[in-house]
């Protein structure tokens, strides 16, 4: 039997979401051309996100996480170059009662003044490692100062203002005197804070978070979580949540994608996801975490690794990218057929042969990941 091919429309209703759609990336492509050959970093990838909504994204190191959210903002450098996608943003309607415009991202000039206003303004970006992040030579304050004049028809002492404000609202001690101190002067959650408020100084209606934890401890990681839990409730606006921490994707998110060489390989909402995964990578991925009280309870089990090494980004093996590292795999089929992407049910999509033939009529054609709505 053939597989029917699902119109983006049809796979749109059967996933259904009463909020507004806010950004839709379809089969977005990023790649970077360098001397030993062309890396595929982000290769045909597709999801929405609606107002409010938190989506996590999780993969190994290199999977393409962070080059989805740099594509987003446009501040891919070269040799990297978005090839061929769309990313359109949906603004949030004017309080006049005017439909909100829709901006197709990857036609605008990345250095031009639209897509300026929207870098920083509609969509912010919250990095890694906030000390290569904030200039070292400016007070944080200043950094933030910035930020909001450019966006913001305001006067320099109404952003310095502004800027305490933020200050404050972030949780920073002595946010008269923090202003002024420059980055070294800050400790690593205190630098982070200032990274959210200048991030959020725009009140941005999609927030994009990038492994914002990873160099902290767990106490502040646990501090920083809240606060932007809190932020996201105040504000109103969504966030994309990029981690390889499973474990803050169970606490912060609502919809997870899954990534794998470039690919996203499955999206399901977070409870689906933990407690019906369907990918053989995303069920690797949750045996290797420890479980809390699995000793004390008798249940404690050797924790599973995912065999091999992730392949190396100039040699992707042909077929299923994931087949030489999978236990599943189906010879003649996994390496050598590209896998489609099924629908599985309750908006949960995976890119799997395994799947493919129980289910014909839900196969998506690999020439254009449809996009789907993670969070249904």
């Amino acid at each position: 039997m053939l597989p029917i091919r699902m119109s983006v429309e049809s796979v749109r209703s059967a996933m259904s979401d009463p909020r507004p759609l806010l950004l839709e990336v379809e089969d977005l492509k990023t790649y970077f051309y360098l001397d030993e050959g062309v890396v595929r970093a982000v290769d045909g990838v597709s999801f929405t996100i609606r107002r409010g909504q938190t989506v996590g994204v999780v993969g190994e190191s290199g999977c393409g996480k962070s080059i989805t959210a740099r594509s987003i903002m446009q501040i891919v450098r070269p040799p990297g170059k978005i090839v061929s996608g769309s990313i359109r943003f949906h603004r949030v309607p004017p309080s006049n009662g005017n439909p909100g415009e829709i901006i197709e991202i990857t036609k605008l000039d990345p250095m031009g003044k639209p897509m300026r206003m929207i870098r920083g303004g509609e969509i912010s970006m919250v990095f890694q490692e906030p000390m290569t992040s904030l200039s070292p030579v400016h007070t944080v304050g200043d950094q933030v100062i910035e930020a909001i004049m450019l966006h913001q028809l305001v006067s320099k002492e109404e952003a310095r203002r502004l800027a305490i404000h933020m200050f404050t609202k972030v949780g920073m001690q002595q946010p008269t005197r923090t202003v002024d101190r420059y980055p070294h002067q800050l400790s690593g959650g205190m630098r982070q804070r200032a990274m959210i408020a200048m991030a959020l100084s725009c009140n941005p209606s999609l927030l994009i978070a990038d492994e914002p934890t990873t160099a902290l401890d767990v106490t502040t990681e646990a501090q920083i979580l809240q606060l932007m839990r809190d932020l996201q409730r105040e504000l109103g606006m969504a966030i994309m949540f990029i981690t390889h921490n499973l474990g803050v994707v169970a606490q912060m998110t609502e919809a997870v994608i899954v990534m794998y060489m470039g690919r996203i390989v499955e999206q399901a909402t977070v409870d689906n996801l933990f407690y019906a995964p369907k990918h053989p990578y995303t069920r690797l991925l949750l045996k290797s975490i420890p479980k809390m009280g699995s000793k004390a309870m008798g249940t404690a089990t050797r924790l599973e690794s995912i065999r091999g090494t992730v392949p190396h980004p100039y040699a992707i093996p042909k077929g299923c990218p994931f087949h030489p590292r999978c236990s599943d795999m189906i010879p003649g089929v996994c390496d050598v057929v590209d896998p489609p992407v099924v629908s599985v049910g309750d908006g949960q999509m995976v890119r799997c042969h395994l799947y493919a033939s129980a289910q014909p009529r839900d196969i998506i054609p690999l020439t254009a990941d449809q996009p789907t709505n993670v969070g249904c």
